[in-house]
């Protein structure tokens, strides 16, 4: 029935004077309720959440140099980043920019379990916000669940309906920046408002804020214990000392209430099963039950565990941030902190400031304002010309890869006295390419018969500086 959870059902077999019974494989899901919580994770969380989307919803507004800060024009084949224009050529940097985060990844949860899915995944980020629409539109928890259960009524429309829309808002406008990082935003702001939006510009727009309007809205928890393959695999960069969010169990057991523990007579241990750090989990898991899969370190369990702990008179920190070694040998913070530093976390820094230097070296200090192909032209055989010249003629595509007009001026070498017998000096408008003839011409006897190694060598000064770069391209001169 549509609506309803899927389950597996396995057939049982009667037996003589038995009832068949069906049992289902898979639980049924069931809705999570997460409830507010305040404490000083609860605002880092949240002060994460104004960076991430200050950051991204601010960064296509920002201009430079008479453009969009950052965006990567998909149709011209050019990436725009502040001051820097990446071409295909350059997607080298991107490999490189992969595989430092990925290493970043290993390095915070080899330190820090789920940091990242805690504070600053785009799946936590949306959820925090579509929570808070939820929150002030339809109530805490309490007041959720008992909506839900209420028959359908002017109010409970009204408020479900203001959710929605809310709820629908946050996705367009979503889905309109993530576009507005490819064409133009303005641009896309005008075509929006003169209705001529194009039908790539509108699948993206619509299929972007419906994946954050389903994933935010509704799948929520279902996405990180089940679709993310990250909590698959954290286990396998998970050790004794890595810092992850933990109940002392032996400080808190046994659970329940103090006063009727202490009239049973037995030892009270400091939880007393309020049951508010599953209340208030966004995946729904009872963290006293041990580090599991659902755990995305977000803490909303340790805040609201501390203000319960300061109400009944307890120190804080039955549940925290600890590591397994720690907490079976009751290390202080200094010595867990210590061994934190172990030697695979150290690898992964070290491999991490390398990779990084060398990807910033590169990027900023070796990197060309421009790049160079020589195409020798195959459909124009070499040919003597003139005074018995030997003349050749090649294909240049000069890329000037900053934002200023640029000169090149062409020189070769191999053969004695080759020279350029086209233009030697080409102007490249700014962030664009060029494609020209050349013309290379040889006096008479000077090569040997045959093929002949030369070099181009192509020096650019920016009109308005001077600065000079040169770049050498290999290529052969036939001589009949």
């Amino acid at each position: 029935m549509a609506g309803q959870p899927m389950r597996k059902v396995i057939p049982v077999v009667p037996v003589a004077g038995s009832v068949a019974v069906e049992t289902p494989l898979y639980e049924a899901h069931q809705k999570v309720y997460p409830r507010s919580v305040k404490g000083r994770f609860a605002s880092l969380r949240w002060a994460c959440v104004w960076l991430t989307q200050i950051v991204f919803y601010g960064l296509p507004w920002m201009s430079w140099n008479e453009r969009q800060a950052v965006v990567f024009d998909l149709a011209a084949r050019k990436f725009y980043i502040f001051g820097l224009v990446l071409w295909p050529q350059d997607f080298i940097y991107l490999t490189g920019l992969l595989v430092i985060c990925a290493l970043s990844l290993f390095l915070f949860t080899a330190v820090a379990g789920r940091v990242w899915c805690g504070y600053a995944c785009p799946q936590t980020v949306y959820t925090e916000i579509f929570l808070w629409i939820e929150r002030h539109t339809e109530g805490d928890r309490a007041a959720r669940i008992k909506l839900d259960a209420a028959p359908w009524s002017a109010d409970k429309f009204a408020r479900k309906f203001a959710k929605q829309m809310a709820w629908i808002g946050v996705a367009l406008w979503t889905g309109f920046t993530f576009v507005g990082y490819f064409t133009p935003i303005r641009v896309l702001s005008g075509e929006i408002l003169a209705m001529s939006l194009g039908g790539w510009e509108i699948f993206w727009v619509l299929f972007y804020g419906f994946a954050t309007y389903g994933n935010a809205g509704f799948m929520r928890e279902q996405v990180c214990k089940h679709m993310c393959p990250y909590a698959r695999f954290q286990g396998a960069m998970f050790d004794k000392d890595t810092l992850i969010i933990t109940y002392d169990t032996e400080r808190g057991e046994p659970r329940g209430s103090r006063i009727r523990k202490e009239l049973a007579g037995k030892a009270a241990g400091d939880c007393v099963d309020c049951t508010l750090c599953v209340q208030v989990c966004p995946t729904g898991i009872d963290i006293r039950e041990g580090l599991q899969v659902g755990c995305i370190g977000c803490a909303a369990c340790i805040d609201v565990c501390d203000t319960v702990m300061d109400k009944v008179g307890s120190p804080r920190g039955l549940i925290r941030y600890s590591t397994e070694r720690a907490l079976a040998e009751h290390s202080n913070a200094r010595q867990m902190l210590a061994r934190m530093l172990r030697p695979r976390v150290l690898l992964y820094t070290l491999v991490l400031v390398m990779l990084s230097s060398a990807l910033l070296l590169s990027l900023l200090w070796l990197r060309k304002p421009f790049r160079v192909d020589v195409i020798r032209d195959r459909g124009a055989l070499a040919r003597v010309v003139e005074r018995g010249y030997v003349e050749n003629t090649y294909r240049l595509q000069i890329m000037n890869a900053s934002e200023h007009v640029q000169k090149f001026s062409i020189e070769v070498s191999g053969v004695p006295g080759l020279r350029v017998a086209s233009d030697e000096v080409i102007e490249v408008p700014a962030a664009d390419s060029r494609s020209v003839a050349v013309r290379l011409q040889s006096p008479p006897d000077r090569g040997r018969p045959g093929s002949n190694p030369i070099r181009f060598h192509v020096t650019a000064g920016m009109v308005n500086d001077g600065d000079a770069a040169t770049l050498s391209e290999r290529s052969v001169f036939l001589v009949p």
